[in-house]
């Protein structure tokens, strides 16, 4: 089952990448800096980059959420299951729900039906995760809305046409930024799922002992997942949130990244789709609070609220389907 069990991660892992992909190019294919294609090759490869560049901080985080005497492999199995059937649902639907959150609520939901119990679960790792679902939008929002005032008074002086033409050329590497950031968090929760799997077999004794072909191919997987694009949720992201100019997608794309370095530093396992929404609204506010749609941004809440349970009940309902035949 231990081999199941990676292939499925890596498939989550890949549909991680084209869930998510409008994280990264959203931004730079609504304000035609990129097309398509261009977009989602650069994004794509900047994710498998993150690889070369980042600790292992947050997979760590997402490897202990569950107790290690709770982890079976039918626990981690039954996550699986859950959060890429959800992924799936949620892309089909055009809806940016988070893939980071949908995997920890189904490890979860899995190792609490295993259990028996809430004790399954680590409190500490899942209660800053849950406070992150309301921070990293907010500071994603509050970190876009402040550097494009910054942003605004510093081309004041310029006209529109060079400010446009100056923000198109910079707009692609904020993509890029963002798009390595996105790597460098998304990536690791599968590592820390694959982990925690070799971990409960004896293979390993912890993730510090992990072989390398493990983040390899989770960075790869999410890679080229990213390349696949996600284009029902770019629409969503790049025109139904707010109309973005290429200033607009520079200040939302580099306070998003911005947003992800600092939490991933502290291994904090946020949501990236939270973080450039929460930036997106940021800009948006700064030519008038109704330049939001507010409604549409309402109902990606909703979804947001909802992942973490929902994710969980349908790992603990996929637990008990998958032990009746073990």
């Amino acid at each position: 089952m231990l081999i199941t069990i990676i292939v499925f991660a890596l498939i989550f892992d890949f549909v991680n990448g084209f869930h998510d992909a409008a994280n990264s190019i959203a931004t730079v294919v609504s304000t035609r800096v990129l097309t398509p294609l261009q977009a989602v090759l650069m994004a794509g490869g900047a994710n498998f980059l993150a690889y070369f560049l980042f600790e292992l901080k947050v997979a760590d985080t997402v490897a202990k959420t569950v107790h290690a005497e709770h982890i079976t492999l039918m626990v981690i199995m039954a996550g699986l299951w859950a959060a890429i059937i959800w992924n799936l649902l949620t892309w089909w639907l055009g809806i940016p729900s988070s893939s980071s959150h949908t995997l920890i609520g189904g490890f979860a939901g899995a190792g609490i039906a295993h259990a028996g119990s809430f004790d399954a679960i680590s409190f500490d790792k899942i209660r800053i995760i849950l406070v992150f679902i309301v921070l990293a939008p907010l500071i994603g929002m509050f970190v876009s809305y402040f550097f494009s005032l910054v942003m605004l008074y510093l081309s004041s002086r310029s006209s529109p046409k060079e400010v446009d033409g100056v923000f198109r050329k910079l707009q692609v590497g904020s993509a890029a930024f963002f798009s390595l950031m996105h790597g460098g968090n998304d990536a690791q929760k599968v590592v820390g799922i694959i982990a925690a799997a070799l971990i409960a077999q004896g293979h390993i004794t912890d993730l510090h002992h992990i072989p390398s072909w493990v983040p390899l191919a989770c960075y790869t997987a999410i890679g080229l997942g990213t390349m696949m694009g996600g284009w029902r949720i770019v629409k969503t992201m790049g025109h139904k949130v707010t109309k973005l100019t290429p200033f607009e997608g520079f200040a939302a794309e580099t306070s998003g990244a911005l947003t992800l370095w600092l939490t991933g530093r502290y291994g904090i396992p946020v949501s990236t789709t939270h973080t450039i929404t929460g930036s997106i609204i940021g800009v948006g506010m700064i030519k008038r609070v109704s330049a939001v749609r507010w409604g549409v941004t309402i109902s990606l809440m909703w979804a947001w609220v909802l992942t973490i349970p929902i994710s969980a009940l349908m790992g603990a309902l996929f637990y008990f389907i998958g032990s009746q035949f073990q």
